[in-house]
């Protein structure tokens, strides 16, 4: 890199470490599997075998026992290196779901093949076509009969259905109309995609503008043993509250990678690129984007550091995991605006990657929640200003 970041402080020898196993996989390797709309399996070992998507799990069961902090290092590291943390990250705040949430008896099963890599599990199936992010409206149901549950319903945007071995999965075990409170009534089970998939669950891929591997899932009386069943009956979303919180802190990581990514691009182009017998980094209107951008990354990495922090303390941080996520994703995005506009026509050549990387990082203002709903909830539950919906 051309330049230090506030994040170089933080975890160097892990940074270091995941930035020397990306350096194996160079620009060719990533755009060569977002031409042909593959999956980086052989990256994704590389990080397994290495200790990297165990970075969560205990010690005790075979992982690093690292905090949300040094696992945001290592999505920031690979999203820096010119890859696309998509294709994993999932397997990183999904893990918290059972690791704080499940049964010694499942985590013992489940977390030391998830360590080695035997096992994936890197989905989590929660959204739906009709209720989005109002996810107390979801319609999938689990009904309990006998020794099993049974599920009907319909998830949409499910990432890696099909690179992954392991879902968890939300479904309304009480009716809505039947709780108190509408965020009760909820359960989170652990689904097992090959045995589930042609038996009572349909998976259909959703082609996109992004490599990133989402699908529509179809339940008709798909049976799940009631061992499945991660904590308490009717308490799944306040479970998976704890997984999202993680996830808008790694995907915040991700979107500063990014950020870094583009500026470093940008800034060493503008310095060589020669139009009327001077460089145009040299331009102030070329200047002052670039250093807008890496000045708004600069806090977007406080905010996400200081989100961690509180995380890896067991504090609440909804605020700040919403604050970090926005943050990052608008200096990313602004970052890719400044990339594709300052290089030109080269800016749409896939052999320059920023096309590519441009395309990843504008999911980050959508996924995996939207800015206006990030907005309204500072406004409500920071402001204190009346509830927006």
């Amino acid at each position: 890199m051309s330049f230090e970041s506030i994040g170089d402080r933080y975890a160097p020898d892990i940074r270091e470490a995941v930035r020397d196993l990306c350096a194996q996989f160079p620009a060719e390797y990533h755009r060569k599997v977002d031409e042909h709309r593959g999956y980086p399996d052989d990256f994704v070992d590389a990080l397994t075998k290495a200790g990297w998507m165990a970075a969560l799990i205990p010690e005790v069961y075979g992982g690093s026992g690292l905090g949300l902090t040094e696992a945001t290092v290592i999505m920031e590291e690979i999203n820096r290196s010119g890859g696309n943390s998509g294709a994993m990250h999932g397997q990183m705040y999904n893990m918290n779901t059972l690791i704080r949430h499940g049964s010694e008896e499942q985590r013992l099963k489940y977390l030391p093949k998830i360590a080695t890599g035997e096992l994936r599990l890197q989905s989590m199936g929660v959204t739906e076509p009709t209720t989005g992010t109002d996810t107390t409206k979801i319609k999938t149901t689990a009904v309990r009969k006998g020794d099993h549950y049974v599920i009907n319903g319909q998830k949409v945007w499910i990432s890696r259905v099909l690179h992954s071995d392991l879902m968890i999965l939300l479904a309304r075990t009480t009716p809505l109309d039947q709780v108190k409170k509408k965020s009760e009534g909820m359960s989170i089970f652990l689904v097992d995609i090959k045995q589930a998939t042609g038996n009572g669950m349909t998976v259909q891929p959703i082609p996109n503008m992004v490599n990133h591997e989402t699908n529509e899932l179809f339940f008709d009386n798909l049976e799940i043993p009631v061992e499945n069943l991660i904590g308490e009956e009717g308490q799944g979303f306040k479970y998976i509250l704890t997984g999202l919180n993680a996830e808008r802190v790694l995907i915040a990581a991700e979107c500063i990678g990014d950020s870094y990514w583009f500026i470093d691009k940008v800034t060493n182009y503008t310095k060589e690129r020669i139009v009327f017998g001077r460089p145009i980094g040299q331009n102030q209107g070329v200047q002052f984007p670039i250093a807008e951008t890496y000045i708004e990354t600069e806090a977007a990495n406080l905010m996400r550091f200081e989100a961690c922090r509180l995380y890896d303390d067991g504090l609440p941080c909804g605020a700040q995991a919403n604050m970090a996520k926005l943050l990052a994703a608008k200096a990313s995005w602004e970052a890719a605006n400044a990339c594709i506009q300052f290089h030109g026509g080269f800016g749409f050549a896939a052999e320059y990657d920023v096309e590519r990387k441009f395309r990843e990082t504008r999911l980050y203002q959508v996924a995996p929640i939207s800015t206006n709903l990030i907005l309204s909830y500072v406004a409500e539950h920071v402001l204190g200003l009346p509830r927006s919906f």
